[in-house]
């Protein structure tokens, strides 16, 4: 079954049941509630349900001759029956265990290969939703390590290095009859840089005791998240690149003369500024700068003939908490039709 952005899946009649060998709950239970509202005659609604696999490791190795290339994912999955029986009254007739969730991850990344986390996650949920008529909703969460190529002298052909500059992830999700959605992110980007950053000019009153800092490092760990619109030809692997290069951009500048970063909130939004005009598809990106604080230590505390030294070494004192955490959600606005 190809995999295509736009597709709406119909679930054709299948003879699984999705019980593997689990015993049903006495027919005479199931006439009496179905539901969780008419179990409790009507006080109580089971406003949201489902149960998937968490955390399946796989390593998909692509060998073409003597060139090999690696992608090492985590995927969990998640079903939505739209029966309540097996909450309501034990019957797992529409149960599709989770160990049969595992064994389908491994399954289809043997036939179809896995191209981008995204791309496999459409892959997972159309088949859940294309096998099992009970299944009203489907989730795939894929989790991507971040594995390199390894550089001696020229790249290796079937050798790599563990590289955790930043993790990427993914969220696919759909709802029988509707298109997919695809939420793709970034997470654990950690920068630090030692000059052109200030914070001045803020609210100062009685609650007030930070001074302004015309000067001061910039350290953060990023976290991003975005949506598209465009489904119908994404280049998901260009997409996640071009948002990582432009939170490093904006946040270093020029290996020279760098770029002046007058507060968090602005370095956040040219980002995601950057983001938007590069990558149509997009519709919203979303980032989350936490602040990594590295205090000045006071060295005037001390006497001279301790302290005296080069006046190039500068020394501070790492805080993690409690910490400034700032974020913002960029989006397109909708075009009139006027």
């Amino acid at each position: 079954m190809p995999w295509t952005s736009m597709n709406r899946i119909y679930a054709k009649p299948s003879n699984t049941s999705g019980g593997e060998g689990v015993a049903s709950a006495p027919t005479s239970n199931a006439r009496v509630a179905l539901t969780a509202a008419a179990d409790t005659g009507g006080r109580f609604e089971l406003s949201d349900h489902g149960y998937g696999k968490s955390c399946v490791k796989l390593l998909h190795v692509y060998r073409d001759g003597e060139h090999h290339a690696i992608r090492e994912y985590e995927v969990s999955t998640e079903l939505k029956l739209t029966s309540e029986s097996p909450y309501v009254i034990g019957d797992n007739k529409d149960v599709v265990a989770t160990d049969s969730q595992k064994n389908t991850v491994y399954l289809l990344a043997k036939k179809h290969g896995i191209k981008t986390p995204e791309e496999f996650g459409a892959v997972v949920v159309n088949h859940f939703l294309y096998m099992y008529k009970q299944v009203g909703e489907a989730k795939c969460r894929v989790v991507e390590y971040p594995w390199e190529r390894l550089q001696a002298g020229a790249p290796h052909n079937h050798a790599f290095i563990f590289s955790p500059t930043a993790t990427r992830w993914c969220e696919v999700s759909q709802v029988r009859h509707d298109a997919v959605v695809v939420k793709s992110g970034l997470s654990g980007l950690r920068v630090l840089k030692t000059t052109q950053s200030a914070f001045v000019d803020f609210v100062q009153d009685e609650y007030t005791t930070l001074a302004d800092a015309a000067e001061r490092i910039f350290s953060t760990v990023v976290e991003a998240e975005w949506t598209y619109d465009n489904m119908r030809n994404p280049d998901f692997d260009n997409a996640w690149l071009t948002v990582k290069d432009a939170i490093l951009d904006k946040f270093a500048g020029p290996p020279d003369t760098g770029v002046y970063s007058p507060s968090v909130q602005h370095t956040l939004y040219q980002a995601e500024k950057t983001v938007l005009e590069k990558v149509s598809e997009i519709t919203w990106i979303k980032m989350t700068m936490p602040n990594k604080h590295y205090l000045n230590i006071d060295m005037s505390k001390f006497p001279t003939n301790v302290t005296k030294g080069d006046p190039r070494h500068h020394i501070y004192q790492p805080v993690d908490k409690p910490a400034g955490l700032i974020y913002a959600q960029l989006r397109r606005r909708p075009k009139s039709h006027l």
